[in-house]
């Protein structure tokens, strides 16, 4: 199968991976960029769950100001100094702290979500279902729970700068620990908003 040239170069442009990777994602997708960037992902998501058990206690605290009014510090963990160092590195953090200037997420991950806020949503969404068995309330409830942490969790929350709508901040970070080899942990962030009442 002939590999086009132009083909790497639009999945290189897509991914930001190597050009090998991209030829070989290609050769395994038959030709079909679409079918070679869930290649790629599941490669990503592979090394991502190999190198997470991996401590990152290095990083950059990354900050963004929004004309003055909005204010974000981020602290994004990698493993080394090194790879702390890198174009790349420095861009993802200013893309999540310019993200969470515009999105306003409430946590980073659901696993920090309080289980009290949890247990309030889902009686909620509870409420709000009637005349259904108890099997479909509950499958209502969980799509509610998913539709909420999407819009309150930062891992889960759809990147802002992706056009396409499909890309989530965890998918981000997915990339580029692909790219660079090592874990990539969002640790924290904190949010101001001007006149915001503390």
């Amino acid at each position: 199968m002939n590999i086009t040239a132009d083909a790497v170069k639009e999945l290189r442009e897509q991914t930001g991976a190597g050009m090998m990777d991209c030829k070989k994602a290609l050769s395994e997708a038959g030709g079909s960029v679409e079918k070679a960037l869930d290649v790629l992902r599941k490669k990503g998501l592979a090394m991502a769950s190999k190198k997470a058990a991996r401590e990152a206690s290095q990083g950059l605290i990354g900050s963004y100001i929004h004309m003055g009014k909005i204010g974000v510090l981020v602290e994004v963990n990698c493993e080394t100094d090194f790879v702390a160092k890198t174009d790349d590195f420095q861009e993802l953090v200013k893309d999540i702290a310019m993200h969470i200037a515009a999105s306003n997420p409430a946590y980073v991950k659901r696993e920090e979500v309080p289980l009290g806020v949890i247990e309030k949503e889902k009686a909620i969404y509870a409420s709000q279902v009637t005349n259904k068995p108890p099997q479909v309330v509950e499958k209502i409830v969980e799509g509610k729970l998913e539709k909420f942490y999407s819009d309150m969790c930062l891992v889960d929350q759809i990147f802002i700068k992706d056009q396409e709508q499909k890309k989530k901040i965890k998918d981000l970070i997915i990339e580029k620990i692909a790219k660079l080899g090592e874990n990539i942990v969002i640790k924290r962030f904190v949010r101001f908003q001007l006149g915001e009442k503390i």
